[in-house]
C-alpha cells in the first residue's frame, strides 16, 4: 500500500458526517441488531478500559461505545465514528486485518503496522450477513498499559461470541417469516442456522451452515429439502403415502385426538379420514 511505519497519515482518515450517515443507512439492519449486543459487551468490558466498535467492510467505524477517560487516546488516533481502519490506510490493525482475512484477529500493541497505533491492543471478529458474506467487523480496543496478552486472548473470545450473536440475530431477523432450525456443529465457526419454508425446504443458511451442509457461498441458495440435509429423509419415508401419513398424524395430534376436528382441518369427512388411516396403517387409538 506504500505505507511507512513511522509516516504520518497520507490521506484523511476520518469521514464527514454526511458520508457516515450514508454508510450507516447502507449497513441497515445490522446496526440495529448489533446495538444491544454492543451494549452488553461494553457493560462487561468498559470498566476495564475497553471500547467497542462496529465498522463496515471498508473499515469505516459506524458505531462505538467508549469510556470518557480511557477512550481519549483512541479518539486521538482516529479510532472513533467515521475513522477509516482499512489495511490500505492503517496497515495491520484489528479491523482492517480482520476484513482482509475474514477471520478473528488480535493485534497486540507493537503488532500494529503504524508506530502511532502501537499504544493500542485490538481484538476484531467478522460478522457475516444472512447470505454468508462479510458485512461488518466487531472490534474491542484498549490503550491501557496493564492489558496483558493472556487477557487480550480472553477478550478476543468474548468478541467472537458477540459477533456470532449479532450474526444469529441478524439472520433470524432477515428470515422472520420462516422457521429457523439450528444445525449440528453450532459454535465452532459461527451460528449454524437454516431458514425453512412451509414446505420444509431450506431457503436460507448462515455462512457456517453453508459450509457444513455444502450449500455453496452464492448469495441465493437452491432450495433443498431439510430432511435431505439432516439425513432423516429415509427414516421419515419419501413419497406421497409417507407425506400423507405425516399430515394425517399432525392433524390428529393438533386436534388432540378429536377425529371430527382433525377431519375438518384437513377438509375431508370423518369417514374419509378413517378410511385413509386404515389404508396407511395409522392406529385409531
Amino acid at each position: 500500500y506504500g505505507l511507512e511505519p513511522d509516516s504520518p497519515p497520507a490521506r484523511e482518515v476520518r469521514l464527514e458526517a454526511t458520508e457516515i450517515l450514508y454508510r450507516r443507512d447502507a449497513l441497515g439492519r445490522i446496526l440495529a441488531t448489533s446495538a444491544p449486543v454492543m451494549d452488553r459487551l461494553y457493560a462487561s468490558l468498559g470498566l476495564a478500559g475497553c471500547s467497542v466498535f462496529l465498522s463496515d467492510t471498508d473499515g469505516v467505524v459506524l458505531d462505538h461505545r467508549m469510556p470518557d477517560g480511557d477512550g481519549s487516546m483512541l479518539r486521538a488516533a482516529g479510532l472513533c465514528k467515521g475513522g477509516v481502519w482499512s489495511e490500505a490506510v492503517q496497515g495491520t490493525n484489528g479491523i482492517g486485518t480482520c476484513i482482509a482475512e475474514e477471520r478473528a484477529v488480535t493485534i497486540f500493541r507493537d503488532q500494529h503496522f503504524h508506530d502511532r497505533n502501537t499504544v493500542m491492543s485490538c481484538m476484531g471478529a467478522p460478522v457475516f450477513d444472512e447470505q454468508g458474506a462479510l458485512i461488518a467487523v466487531l472490534d474491542v480496543s484498549s490503550s491501557r498499559e496493564d492489558l496483558t496478552q493472556p487477557f487480550a486472548t480472553l477478550i478476543s473470545q468474548t468478541v467472537i461470541d458477540a459477533a456470532r450473536q449479532i450474526e444469529a440475530d441478524h439472520f433470524q431477523s432477515a428470515f422472520a417469516d420462516r422457521r429457523i432450525l439450528r444445525g449440528a456443529g453450532d459454535g465452532q465457526k459461527g451460528a449454524v442456522l437454516l431458514a425453512v419454508d412451509g414446505d420444509d425446504l431450506v431457503v436460507g443458511a448462515t455462512r457456517a451452515a453453508r459450509a457444513i451442509y455444502g450449500l455453496g457461498q452464492d448469495a441465493r441458495i437452491a432450495p433443498r429439502p431439510a430432511g435431505d440435509l439432516f439425513g432423516d429423509s429415509e427414516l421419515r419415508g419419501i413419497g406421497l403415502e409417507s407425506a400423507e401419513r405425516r399430515e394425517l398424524r399432525r392433524a390428529i395430534t393438533r386436534a388432540n385426538g378429536n377425529m371430527a376436528a382433525a377431519a375438518r382441518a384437513l377438509g375431508i369427512s370423518r369417514a374419509t379420514l378413517y378410511r385413509r388411516m386404515d389404508q396407511l396403517g395409522i392406529s385409531r387409538d
